[in-house]
């Protein structure tokens, strides 16, 4: 590739050659990119799948913990209301009147439903339990298919980086060489109208009359003025940087 003079004051025509070519080298990184597909998306989408799935499974094993904590209370409490049901039935043989007996009697039956009320609780409790091992089991069976598929596609992208991570830093470098080249306000101009093209073309060449990005007709007159490479000509229909063809030669 041809090298473009190192100064801030360039020609009109240095500028335009600066931009065609500062496009060529961002569209070579855009080529890499595009290698690697939708791959590095895949690679955070499943991460984040993971990640998910691992607080979950994190979540519903300290629910399950909790509860086998709350089961132990209750047998704990049956065995407190069933050592004091059998005190009060051992005072009852000792009782002065029947006020005595059936405030005991009262105690023994309160007692009595405590310990029915713990064992439904400890019913519920395992229930619930039995239901979270279930989802862990399932999470987890997804999250180590979901980890094996992730390391396959680590693997991949890793392979891909690998053959062109030299290459692409070398032309990001390029890059940012050509871009200091440049003014400030042509430099954001290529950046605005690259950003919202959809094939990263800011900088085209004017092909069988026509726009290189928009495939618009281009007048004979305007065409001329390309050119002429004295001033920055647009497209009117597309708004891209229009250079003449013969430039593409010049960069061989």
């Amino acid at each position: 590739m041809a090298k473009v003079k190192e100064t801030t004051d360039l020609t009109v025509e240095e500028k335009l050659k600066a931009l065609f070519e500062l496009q060529m080298v961002d569209s070579e990184i855009d080529n890499i990119k595009r290698l690697r597909g939708e791959l590095p998306l895949e690679v955070q989408d499943l991460e984040d799948e993971i990640e998910g799935l691992q607080t979950r499974v994190q979540k519903f094993d300290d629910d399950a913990v909790k509860m086998e904590e709350s089961i132990l209370s209750k047998k704990n409490e049956i065995t407190d209301a069933q050592a004091l049901i059998k005190k009060y039935t051992e005072q009852q043989n000792n009782v002065r009147n029947n006020r005595e007996f059936d405030s005991l009697s009262k105690e023994i039956e309160f007692q009595t439903l405590e310990i029915e009320l713990c064992e439904k609780r400890i019913k519920e409790f395992t229930s619930k339990i039995e239901d979270k091992k279930k989802v862990i089991e399932e999470s987890k069976r997804v999250l180590e298919d979901r980890s094996g598929a992730l390391d396959a596609k680590n693997t991949e992208l890793n392979s891909i980086t690998s053959e062109t991570q030299k290459e692409e830093e070398d032309l990001e470098k390029k890059s940012v060489a050509i871009q200091e080249l440049i003014e400030d306000r042509l430099r954001n101009a290529y950046k605005k109208i690259r950003g919202n093209a959809r094939n990263g073309l800011a900088v085209v060449l004017v092909q069988r009359d026509a726009c290189g990005g928009c495939f618009n007709k281009i007048p004979p007159q305007r065409q001329l003025d390309v050119r002429s490479r004295k001033k920055i000509i647009v497209c009117e229909y597309c708004g891209r940087i229009l250079v003449d063809p013969d430039m593409e030669e010049e960069f061989k």
